[in-house]
């Protein structure tokens, strides 16, 4: 049973932080680079940072320098560390396989507002 669940959302003023975390069934989490995607209202899902069994990262550009994905084997679980928000990066966050498309299973997400 493939299980997503994306926490650690909320409503910050842009440049705070916030840490997002993601339990992944098993079935998913050892045997597939992870990911942590986004969709904004009116735009399509993108993905902003992945990371792989071995913990190598990548991250979007948008991004970069100011997220940090990391994972945690023993508990299935991946984190995103969100610093110097910005009210671009406002949208709903989920986790998945960096391979995921539209159809696979997709957790319920979480919601990040940056705003003043």
């Amino acid at each position: 049973q493939v299980q997503l669940v994306e926490s650690g959302g909320g409503l910050v003023q842009p440049g705070e932080s916030l840490r997002l975390s993601c339990v992944a069934s098993k079935s998913i989490f050892t045997i597939y680079t992870m990911g942590w995607y986004r969709q904004a209202p009116g735009k399509q899902r993108e993905l902003v940072a992945t990371i792989t069994n071995g913990g190598r990262t990548n991250y979007a550009d948008s991004v970069k320098g100011r997220f940090t994905i990391s994972r945690d084997n023993a508990k299935n679980t991946v984190y995103l560390q969100m610093n110097s928000l910005k009210p671009e990066d406002t949208a709903v966050y989920y986790c998945n396989k960096a391979t995921a498309l539209t159809y696979d299973y997709w957790g319920q997400g979480t919601q990040v507002t940056v705003s003043s």
